[in-house]
C-alpha cells in the first residue's frame, strides 16, 4: 500500500502537515477561530486559490476574507450566482428575457430585468426567500473548464447572447464556467465553495429595477449602509443610455466596434456627447448671474484638471472671463499641518488647509477688492507672496478646483448663490457583460497608473501600493459630500479601457511576483485580455484622456 505524502504548510510563520491532496476548505477549516468572518479563498504563495482545489506541494498560505479586497470581490459574484439563479427558479427561465448588474450603488448592486413579469417587491421577497433556501443547502458552486467553442454554444443556447459574444473574441481555446444546481454561468473571478458561503444579502426595489444590498469590506457581517446618491444614480443611468444609442453598453460590443473599424466614429461621438455636456454646463453657469465661483471636487484620477480647461473654454463661449485657483495653494505651512495616526503628514483632510486664509481672500475678491494670491512652494512646505494681484471685474468667474469644494466647511463665508458646484468622477456603464461589472474604481486606477509611470516616474507596484490610501481619503473628504454639487460630471469615457490597455499592460507585468500589489496587477491584466486595444492616434488632443496618456493641449 502506497504511503500517503505529506505535505508543509506554513501558515503565520508556522509548519503543519497535511496528505496531500486536502482541499485547502479542509485547510482553511483549522484556522477559521483566528478569524472574524468566513475564510473565502487562500492565497498560495502569491497566487489566489479557490477553496476547492487542493494542496499538491509545500508552501505558505494566507487566509483571504471578505475583509480583503479579493475576499469581498468573490462574496460578491458569488452573491450575484445565487441571485441569478433564484430569479430563475422564482420565474421560470422561459419567462427571463434579460437580467443585467448595471452598476455598484451604495452597498449593492443596481440590477435591471427585462420579461414577461411583473417586477415588484412582492417578486422580489419569493427570490430572497429562494437564495436563503439555497444558502441553507449548501449547494456546491462547480468549476469546469470546457472549450471555448462548446462555451460559446452553450450561451448562445441559453439566451445569453452577451456572453456568447464577449467569448467570442477570446483567445484561449478554453474557459471556466461555473454550474450551480445545473444552473450554468460565465464569470470573471473566483467563486466560494458552496452557497452556505453566502448569507448576507437583501433585495429591494429602486427606481426602475431593484437593488441586491450586500455587506462592505470593513464589516462583512451584516449588510452595508443603503444610501444611495440619487444624483449619481442618474448620472450613470443616463451614461448607460448614451452608451446604449451608440452600440457599446458591454466589452463584446466595444470589441465589434474595434474590429470593424469603427472606432473613430466611436471615439468623435462619444468625446461630442462629452463636449455638449460641458457646453450645457458652461450655459447654465452663465444664466447665474450671481455666480463668481465655480467649485469643482471628485476623487482622483477623474480627469479634473483637463475639464477645468475645457469648462473654461466653454466659459469664455458664453462671455465671461474664468480664472484658475488651485486650491493647493492655500495649504498650511508645513510645521502647521496636522498628522495622522502613524504621525505622518495628513495632507487630504480639511485641517490642512488654511481654510481662514482662503475665505478672508475670496471675500475680499467678490467684494471688488483687489487681492495678492499665494503661491505654495512644496519644496519649502511653505506659502509664498510673488505679486500675483487679481480684481474680479464684470463677467469674471473663478474656476476653483480641489478635493474640499464641495465641503460648506470650505467655502463657509462665500453666499450660496455665488457658488457653482460640479462633482466629477469616472462613472464607468460599460461591463464585461450582464453579470460582470466593471468597477468604477478600476477604471480610476488604471488611469492613474499610466499617468503616474509618465508624469512622476511611479511603478505600477507604487501606484497600486498607496491606492487603498487614496481612497480612504475619497471616502472621507470627497464622497460624503458629492449630493451637494448642483451638477454631476461623469468624465468616463466608453472607449478608454481599450485605449489604456497597450500603455498599461506592460507596466502591470513589471510588478514583482513576490510583492503583495502582484494579486492586483494579475487581476487587472486578465481583465484587460477582454479587451481589444485601440491605437490613441484618432483621441482628440482636447479629449480629457489626453491627461493620462499625453499628447494633450493643456498643462495636466
Amino acid at each position: 500500500m502506497e504511503e500517503t505524502r505529506m505535505v508543509t504548510v506554513t501558515v503565520d510563520g508556522e509548519s503543519y502537515s497535511y496528505p496531500r491532496g486536502t482541499p485547502y476548505r479542509a485547510v482553511a477549516a483549522d484556522f477559521q477561530a483566528r478569524f472574524p468572518c468566513d475564510i473565502l479563498l487562500v492565497n498560495r504563495d502569491g497566487k489566489l486559490c479557490e477553496l476547492h482545489k487542493v494542496l499538491d506541494r509545500d508552501c505558505s498560505l494566507k487566509m483571504v476574507t471578505a475583509q480583503d479586497k479579493p475576499g469581498i470581490q468573490t462574496y460578491e459574484r458569488s452573491a450575484v450566482f445565487l441571485l441569478l439563479k433564484a430569479f430563475y427558479d422564482v420565474v421560470g427561465p422561459e419567462r427571463v428575457e434579460r437580467i443585467s448588474v448595471e452598476y455598484s450603488l451604495s452597498s449593492a448592486l443596481f440590477l435591471l430585468t427585462r420579461g414577461s413579469f411583473t417586477l415588484d417587491q412582492a417578486l422580489l421577497d419569493q427570490v430572497e426567500a429562494r437564495m436563503r433556501e439555497l444558502s441553507a443547502a449548501a449547494l456546491p458552486i462547480e468549476k469546469r473548464s470546457i472549450s471555448t467553442d462548446d462555451a460559446i454554444d452553450l450561451f448562445r443556447q441559453a439566451g445569453m447572447v452577451h456572453k456568447a459574444d464577449l467569448l467570442s473574441f477570446r483567445i484561449n481555446s478554453r474557459v471556466n464556467i461555473y454550474s450551480l444546481d445545473g444552473f450554468v454561468n460565465y464569470f470573471y473571478g473566483y467563486m466560494v465553495p458552496d452557497t452556505s458561503y453566502v448569507r448576507c444579502f437583501g433585495l429591494e426595489l429602486f427606481e426602475n429595477g431593484f437593488v441586491l444590498r450586500l455587506p462592505t469590506q470593513g464589516d462583512p457581517n451584516q449588510l452595508g449602509e443603503f444610501r444611495p446618491s440619487k444624483k449619481v444614480f442618474w448620472e450613470l443611468y443616463e451614461s448607460s443610455l448614451r452608451a446604449r444609442a451608440l452600440d457599446v453598453s458591454s466589452v463584446a460590443e466595444l470589441n465589434t466596434a474595434v474590429s470593424q473599424g469603427n472606432t473613430t466614429p466611436l471615439i468623435l461621438a462619444y468625446e461630442a456627447m462629452m463636449e455638449k455636456k460641458i457646453g450645457d454646463i458652461a450655459a447654465e453657469i452663465a444664466g447665474r448671474k450671481e455666480v463668481r465661483f465655480v467649485m469643482i471636487a471628485g476623487p482622483s484620477s477623474s480627469g479634473k484638471t483637463t475639464f477645468s480647461h475645457r469648462l473654461s473654454t466653454q466659459l469664455r463661449a458664453h462671455g465671461l472671463r474664468p480664472h484658475a485657483i488651485a486650491t493647493d495653494n492655500y495649504f498650511k505651512n508645513r510645521e502647521d499641518t496636522p498628522r495622522d495616526e502613524n504621525g505622518n503628514y495628513d495632507f487630504e483632510g480639511l485641517d490642512a488647509m488654511d481654510v481662514e486664509q482662503f475665505n478672508t481672500d475670496m471675500s475680499r475678491l467678490l467684494r471688488g477688492e483687489t487681492v495678492e494670491l499665494p503661491t505654495y512652494n512644496f519644496k519649502k512646505g511653505a506659502r509664498e507672496y510673488t505679486g500675483n494681484f487679481l480684481k474680479l471685474e464684470e463677467g469674471d468667474v473663478l474656476v476653483i478646483e480641489g478635493i474640499h469644494c464641495l465641503n460648506d466647511r470650505f467655502t463657509h463665508s462665500l453666499p450660496k448663490e455665488s457658488k457653482y458646484r460640479v462633482y466629477i468622477s469616472c462613472l464607468t456603464t460599460l461591463n464585461i457583460d450582464d453579470h460582470n461589472r466593471i468597477p468604477t474604481t478600476d477604471a480610476r486606477l488604471l488611469r492613474r497608473i499610466e499617468r503616474d509611470a509618465r508624469t512622476r516616474g511611479y511603478s505600477a507596484q507604487a501606484t497600486i501600493q498607496m491606492w487603498p490610501s487614496v481612497r480612504r481619503g475619497e471616502e472621507n473628504n470627497i464622497f460624503p459630500f458629492q449630493d451637494s454639487a448642483d451638477v454631476i460630471f461623469n468624465s468616463a469615457l466608453i472607449y478608454e479601457t481599450a485605449l489604456l490597455k497597450p500603455y498599461v499592460q506592460p507596466l502591470l507585468f513589471g510588478v514583482p511576483r513576490d510583492s503583495e500589489e502582484y494579486i492586483e496587477a494579475k487581476r487587472l491584466l486578465k481583465f484587460l485580455n477582454y479587451f481589444l486595444p485601440i491605437p490613441a492616434d484618432n483621441v482628440p488632443t482636447t479629449s480629457l484622456m489626453r491627461e493620462f496618456i499625453g499628447g494633450g493641449i493643456y498643462h495636466a
